[in-house]
């Protein structure tokens, strides 16, 4: 679509409107399933957090792994997106369920992981083995898991796409993608943060994992190292895909369909551009909060900073989606160049006022959350993953809708 017919079809104040709503469900949902005063109280925090961070993976693994929507619209004839919105929605649930309740807690954490399930890991006894404890490390495990799995399923989506099955049938595609991302996923686990699990218990299980390799280059064994690599990482994969035009990877396209090279220059120099953010952002860190050491508490702890730059990082991906849905991309000028930076001077921008909501009395009040940086009960990335579910959920599963994609379409 012409970028300048896509903005003047393009309503920005029932895009703000429609945001504000979202918003208002996204505080709904906060409200009954998050916030410690209220209902379910799930966010303990990192209980909640597994379960948010399996969600959206559900739904990455529906739209860019397996092509589920697509395969829906096949199956039925022309469905109203209000339909396939709710089909999908309650499928994503579903998946959720499974693959943390029957998957994780139920067959590996019981027949080969031990620390996958919180019963397990009473069972086996020892100190940090009462219920509560259990279950928090045995979701920290699974938040590292599927942090894994988004990076992974979404560089393949912007890197490989649909090689090297191109010319196969839809589900040959989607089933061979699905194992290549998992086999993958796994490796980066077992390497990036296995070794951190194997060290929250007493005593060590050294012989089920390694010393925390990255100890000495990060200044800790926690994984908050990997987690906030990752994250940072992430911000480069998404801001390529929604605000870049796929740039400049798009240049190695081979007949029109992705390729190795692709795939590899994309994961190496987006996971360069990761570490480049991360050494940045620690940077800034060290400005207001001087040099991070061993043993410091909150916003002295080396692990609170790696943590907490993946939390801004979240922050700009969740502007990223912001700007694609709500806003139409804007700008759509001509210049591919000017529209590229300026999406991204936008999406850094909300990104930092993003951090400023969540950092202020507003989001103590909406919320519930403790006040100030570095709180022990306080993780930013669960009500940023929340929201980009929802988010996720509008734009894939309802096609948009009320916020027509014929009127907020991709200007590819």
């Amino acid at each position: 679509m012409d970028n300048g017919t896509s903005m003047k079809r393009f309503n920005y104040f029932f895009g703000l409107l429609n945001l504000i709503v979202v918003f208002c469900i996204v505080w709904l949902l906060w409200y009954i399933f998050f916030n410690p005063n209220t209902v379910m109280k799930l966010y303990t925090p990192m209980y909640g957090f597994s379960l948010v961070v399996v969600f959206i993976s559900g739904i990455v693994l529906m739209t860019k792994v397996l092509d589920y929507p697509s395969i829906l619209e096949s199956q039925l004839s022309k469905p109203s997106p209000i339909k396939k919105g709710i089909i999908l929605t309650i499928v994503a649930v579903v998946l959720m369920v499974i693959l943390n309740y029957i998957i994780f807690w139920g067959f590996i954490g019981k027949f080969g992981i031990a620390y996958f399930s919180p019963d397990s890991i009473v069972a086996g006894g020892g100190i940090g083995a009462e219920p509560f404890s259990a279950r928090e490390n045995a979701s920290t495990a699974i938040v590292y898991y599927f942090a894994a799995f988004l990076w992974i399923a979404l560089f393949w989506n912007l890197g490989f796409g649909r090689w090297p099955w191109q010319k196969e049938s839809r589900a040959t595609l989607a089933v061979s993608r699905m194992f290549a991302i998992f086999f993958f996923v796994t490796i980066i686990y077992i390497l990036l943060f296995h070794p951190h699990i194997c060290y929250l218990f007493y005593p060590a299980q050294t012989k089920a994992g390694v010393a925390p390799w990255w100890e000495s280059l990060a200044g800790t064994g926690s994984a908050f190292f990997s987690l906030g690599l990752v994250l940072c990482t992430l911000v480069w994969i998404v801001f390529s895909d929604l605000l870049w035009e796929e740039h400049p990877w798009k240049v190695l396209w081979k007949d029109g369909n992705s390729n190795l090279t692709r795939g590899l220059v994309t994961f190496i120099v987006t996971l360069i551009l990761g570490f480049v953010l991360l050494y940045v952002l620690l940077n800034i860190f060290n400005y207001f909060w001087d040099e991070a050491f061993v043993g410091g508490q909150y916003t002295d702890g080396p692990d609170w900073r790696y943590i907490h730059a993946g939390e801004i990082a979240g922050f700009f991906i969740l502007a990223a989606f912001i700007l694609k849905n709500y806003f139409n991309n804007f700008p759509n000028s001509d210049n591919l160049w000017v529209r590229c930076i300026l999406r991204t001077i936008i999406a850094l921008a909300g990104g930092m006022l993003i951090y400023w909501f969540y950092f202020s009395p507003l989001a103590t009040f909406f919320l519930a959350k403790v006040e100030g940086f570095a709180q022990p009960a306080d993780t930013p990335l669960v009500w940023t993953l929340l929201f980009l579910s929802i988010v996720m959920i509008q734009s894939d599963f309802f096609d948009g809708w009320p916020l027509q994609k014929s009127g907020a379409s991709d200007d590819r």
